[in-house]
């Protein structure tokens, strides 16, 4: 394997070159009225969308039913079927 190391040591400076930097001072925005009052706009929505459901309707309620009965009778389903396969054999 044919390889060429370089001799020269390098070094670096840590931080980086300080002189590059410009400390010019920094602007600020004043935020309007009309700004702060959407910004709590917007949040209010957010929370508002996000609140839980306490009262469940009912055809949500009847579809929860359902589906437990579904569940119970393909559980009854199973059973029958491997007391029956364990009878064959």
């Amino acid at each position: 394997m044919n390889s060429t190391l370089s001799t020269v040591d390098r070094r670096h400076e840590q931080p980086p070159d300080r002189a590059v930097v410009s400390h010019q001072p920094a602007t600020s925005i004043r935020v309007g009225v009309v700004d702060r009052v959407a910004l709590h706009l917007g949040i209010a929505l957010i929370k508002w969308g996000r609140r839980p459901v306490s009262v469940e309707s009912r055809e949500r309620r009847a579809n929860r039913i359902e589906h437990q009965l579904a569940c119970i009778a393909r559980e009854r389903a199973v059973e029958r079927n491997i007391r029956l396969t364990s009878l064959v054999r």
